[in-house]
């Protein structure tokens, strides 16, 4: 029989762990210690703790002079350091196709390496492989963010986005419904392209009725009183608030109902009649309804402002795949067709719906952050995107504790997961970001992402940085498929 002789140090610390677990402590794995810690909610700076992870749970947040109670296996002292919970982009989207699933999968790392540790998939039409990668980081099988995701989209007949539920009865929501149900699916995303406005609060209303959280796009013929009455969750978009903010909203959605006038015609008619009055009416009612909207402000912005930047020079698109980058083309095509009557509206429209940021905070909106990076979404990258997005936040009138707080406090609220995330705490997530300066003093300081904790793994700069270089090398070393 083979034995194994081990040195007087490692029998020291067996017998030292051996002692601590025998007197009924809980050995962490790692101490995070000597940072500052961010709390988020009430915008304070604490020092002189020390966060224990366990697994994926953060097992104790304790003074320093008492860490040896835990009898960490690893120690990682984070001097001038500040460690917040790990950001959330609340609107991402994988998808292009079948042969995009790994040009998709190295986004994976992007979100990591910038400090983003959940994404809330949209839909597009990797439903089930984005299913399965969400159960495999889950499993530990898989290194990414933690995703949350809803399946395919509810959608009407024919419509133009692929990989959706097509529905155009009550039957045929209950159905897919059941189908969501079965996938344990995140939360409902439902779509207007081609869904019947009653469809559209049908579906809504049959979500709600069975527990499930629900978001959306808004159909031209609906007012907003009428989605907040039906229960969905979030509006997913600033444009849409557009509506409310007006006095004439419900003539000029009874028009578009008539076909008397276009969808962007109401619009048009929409921003030119704002009321701020209207407008805090407005939200003051969504909010007390619990309706969230996720504004994705960075997304418009470039495509609002693709006349003065066309972002073919981006040092960042050397990070996406070949495939994922042809797919850009359609918003850049689309916007190469407006004339200067058009761009100007583009340019107000953008202005407009971003300057809505101030009131909706005022009035106890939800606002959430997410960024409708991905596929499709010209020049949205996937990961710089949320730093973008809490940046315009702030220019646009919040606070850098607001835009914070957006991300890491209200994204979990609105999918009711407050009680795992949102803050450095016992019991909370290990999913952590560690920064190189204090980001309540100046947003941009979430770009100076120093470590991360996924899962409770810990990842340094040298493996975030390990990260970014392989996204780049798979972008640079394969062609785009014929299909994308």
């Amino acid at each position: 029989m083979k034995t194994t002789k081990l040195s007087v140090g490692a029998l020291l610390v067996l017998g030292a762990l051996g002692s601590a677990q025998a007197a009924g402590r809980v050995v962490a794995d790692v101490a995070l210690t000597q940072a500052v810690i961010v709390d988020v909610a009430s915008g304070q700076l604490v020092q002189g703790k020390a966060v224990l992870l366990k697994g994926g749970d953060i097992i104790a947040v304790v003074d320093n002079a008492k860490l040896k109670d835990y009898s960490p296996r690893r120690t990682v002292k984070l001097p001038g350091r500040y460690l917040m919970p790990g950001l959330w982009d609340t609107h991402v989207h994988f998808g292009g196709g079948p042969a995009l699933i790994e040009e998709n999968r190295q986004l994976l790392g992007l979100y990591l390496a910038h400090g983003i540790t959940t994404v809330r998939d949209c839909a597009g039409d990797l439903s089930d492989t984005v299913l399965d990668w969400r159960d495999l980081i889950n499993q530990g099988k898989l290194v990414g963010p933690t995703i949350l995701a809803s399946g395919p989209k509810l959608e009407g007949y024919k419509p133009l986005w692929k990989g959706t539920i097509e529905v155009g009865t009550p039957e045929e929501v209950g159905k897919a419904l059941d189908y969501l149900q079965s996938r344990s699916v995140d939360f409902v995303k439902i779509t207007e392209n081609t869904m019947k406005p009653e469809i559209f609060l049908e579906a809504v209303r049959q979500a709600k009725a069975r527990g499930m959280q629900t978001s959306g796009h808004l159909p031209v013929q609906l007012t907003l009183d009428q989605v907040m009455q039906a229960g969905l969750g979030s509006i997913e978009h600033q444009s849409y608030a557009l509506r409310g903010s007006t006095p004439r909203e419900a003539e000029l959605t009874a028009q578009v109902a008539e076909g008397k006038i276009t969808g962007r015609e109401a619009m048009r008619a929409s921003l030119e009649s704002f009321d701020e009055a209207t407008a805090r009416a407005t939200f003051r009612r969504m909010a007390a309804a619990g309706m969230s909207i996720t504004p994705t402000l960075v997304g418009s912005q470039v495509t609002a402002y693709l006349d003065q930047d066309n972002h073919a020079s981006d040092p960042y698109l050397k990070y996406i795949g070949q495939g994922l980058r042809k797919t850009y083309e359609w918003r850049v095509q689309r916007a190469a067709k407006d004339d200067a009557a058009a761009i100007a509206y583009r340019h107000a429209a953008y202005e407009k719906a971003a300057s809505l940021l101030p009131l909706m905070q005022q009035e106890g909106v939800n606002i959430i952050a997410g960024t409708d990076a991905g596929f499709l979404n010209s020049f949205d990258y996937p990961g710089r995107g949320l730093h973008d997005e809490l940046g315009i936040f702030v220019k646009y009138g919040l606070t850098p504790q607001q835009a914070l707080q957006a991300s890491v406090i209200n994204g979990p609220r609105f999918l009711g997961k407050q009680e795992r995330y949102g803050a450095v705490d016992k019991g909370k997530a290990a999913d952590l970001l560690v920064l190189d300066a204090n980001p309540l003093q100046d947003i941009a300081n979430i770009r100076k992402v120093r470590m991360v904790v996924s899962h409770g793994k810990v990842y340094d700069r040298r493996q975030l940085d390990t990260m970014l270089e392989s996204a780049r090398r798979y972008a640079d070393q394969h062609p785009a498929p014929p299909s994308a």
